[in-house]
């Protein structure tokens, strides 16, 4: 068997950033994510975020795509949220999703990171944090990604 460390940094935010991600129910939806992040046979490491958006750590498989364990979070659990009326107000996730690879060396940084969202985000939006965050990793961000 193939021994494959695939750490990625992951971000999701609700259509148009909008705040409708209810904080009472929120862990339903981390373990919505971490439930299909597991049929595919992928590990969840830590969940976290506020009512506009969720980051997630995942080890990836070595058998599964970024781009189609993505796809399948996104369409099922905004299909889920929709349905299980926790979520009232949800439209559905925004079209981007950000991603980084992380180093082994970085992860607890990052587990850190993930696990004080709330408190990081009382004085940071979104946008601020995703242009930073974009920043650093080298990535070239165009403000039209923002929708």
């Amino acid at each position: 068997m193939s021994k494959v460390n695939s750490l990625h940094h992951i971000v999701i935010n609700t259509k148009h950033r909008q705040p409708t991600l209810t904080m009472n129910y929120i862990k339903n939806m981390y373990r919505f994510i971490w439930s299909r992040i597991n049929a595919r046979g992928s590990k969840l490491v830590r969940i976290g975020g506020i009512e506009n958006h969720i980051h997630f750590l995942v080890d990836l498989s070595s058998t599964d795509s970024l781009a189609e364990l993505m796809r399948d979070i996104k369409q099922l659990s905004s299909k889920w949220a929709k349905e299980s009326g926790l979520f009232p107000q949800f439209q559905g996730w925004g079209r981007e999703y950000f991603a980084f690879s992380v180093g082994f060396r970085e992860k607890e940084i990052v587990i850190e990171y993930i696990k004080n969202q709330i408190t990081h985000h009382k004085g940071l939006t979104y946008e601020e944090e995703m242009k930073r965050i974009t920043i650093d990793e080298g990535i070239d961000l165009e403000d039209r990604m923002f929708t």
